[in-house]
């Protein structure tokens, strides 16, 4: 059975040589490359940034949801509210 090809794009970015030098220590940490280091840094901030989406989209939308509304405005979760 033949491999499936997985097309890549390059990405080429200009850091400063202080930058350069903490990627590769924290990479060296890590015991990955440079680029494994990086290409995973950049994933997991795309993770985040999908899960924010996603708790902003939900938020946004409790006004327009009963249900979601009743339990995100509540007495009794109120007191969280304030801290």
């Amino acid at each position: 059975m033949a491999k499936a090809k997985m097309t890549r794009e390059r990405l080429s970015i200009d850091v400063l040589p202080e930058e350069h030098r903490r990627i590769k220590a924290y990479a060296a940490l890590h015991g990955e490359t440079i680029r494994e280091y990086v290409v995973e840094s950049v994933r997991e901030r795309l993770r985040q940034e999908a899960e924010e989406r996603g708790l902003s989209a939900l938020t946004m939308n409790l006004n327009q949801d009963p249900v979601l509304k009743e339990l995100w405005d509540n007495e009794k979760d109120a007191a969280y509210d304030k801290i």
